[in-house]
């Protein structure tokens, strides 16, 4: 799924408003820093990342069990 900006702007704003009701500002420093890094580790985790056709590999084996790894690096686009 591509990055959603709105979705992250709305969780951070939502993370202010709740901290924002607690009366110790130690409570609210604490409910916001986890509200705020859950925002962004949701919004991280919900990218697609895109990796093109490409990337070199090696393989070994018998053509009916072909075993592999990459022996380039690839670059791959977030969105």
């Amino acid at each position: 799924m591509p990055l959603d900006k709105t979705t992250l702007a709305n969780s951070i704003a939502a993370a202010f408003a709740n901290a924002q009701g607690l009366s110790k500002a130690s409570d609210a420093h604490t409910t916001l820093a986890g509200s705020i890094s859950d925002a962004i580790d949701t919004y991280v985790r919900g990218a697609t990342i895109t990796v093109p056709a490409g990337i070199p590999v090696s393989t070994a084996g018998t053509a009916a069990a072909q075993t592999g790894a990459t022996t380039g690096p690839g670059t791959a686009s977030i969105s």
